[in-house]
């Protein structure tokens, strides 16, 4: 396998150049944004989940000026620690597991998602599939929620819709190219970076329960 082949994924990208995608390179910068953002409110692992959000806004950065697959692997990396940090957060801290329940919660997501993405994609989601089990874990935490911590739960809500209309607007990315040569990546990483940000607000000011302090 060559690591440095050029990948041509996105509707912006013309060719091999560094900035082929200048729009969706800088759009990253809000991700770092973002990260700075929430600091000061981050609770716990929430301020790791920072660091991690600004990590993902280098390793998008890297993949979109140097666009081959290990700076793919740098992009997607970051995202996958992102959500499986979050898993065992919530877990722990949301839903009151001890940390060995917490962690069989972040093992338990890979077959949840082996489950999910080819459903997913038997419905025309492409690449875009292997992102879908997010929000529906989003939302099973939710209802988990609802009735014991229904503004936590509402906030877990909001972000499964944030990231439902970040995935629609990823995959029109290529579809509208034909009529708008700049596509939507980037506001996939604009939504991606503000729905991020919005969940680890949604970790930080949850009430902890009892198992959980």
């Amino acid at each position: 396998m060559d690591w440095f082949a050029s990948i041509d994924a996105y509707c912006e990208r013309l060719g091999p150049a560094y900035w082929a995608e200048p729009v969706n390179a800088l759009t990253n910068i809000a991700f770092v944004l973002a990260a700075a953002v929430v600091w000061r409110q981050a609770r716990g692992l929430g301020r790791t989940m920072c660091v991690l959000l600004a990590v993902i806004g280098v390793g998008s950065w890297l993949f979109h000026t140097h666009a081959n697959r290990l700076t793919a692997m740098m992009d997607t990396t970051p995202i996958l620690a992102f959500i499986l940090l979050y898993v065992f957060a919530a877990s722990r801290d949301l839903l009151g597991m001890r940390p060995w329940g917490a962690g069989l919660a972040v093992v338990g997501f890979f077959p949840f998602s082996a489950l999910l993405v080819p459903v997913f994609q038997g419905l025309g989601m492409g690449s875009s599939a292997g992102y879908a089990p997010v929000p529906v874990l989003i939302l099973i935490y939710a209802a988990l929620l609802w009735r014991r911590a229904p503004s936590t739960a509402k906030g877990l809500a909001v972000g499964a819709g944030i990231l439902c209309l970040s995935l629609a607007v990823r995959m029109a990315d290529m579809p509208i190219c034909g009529r708008f040569p700049l596509g939507t990546h980037f506001l996939w990483h604009i939504l991606n970076a503000v729905m991020l940000g919005w969940m680890i607000m949604v970790h930080g000011r949850a009430d902890r329960p009892a198992q959980a302090r």
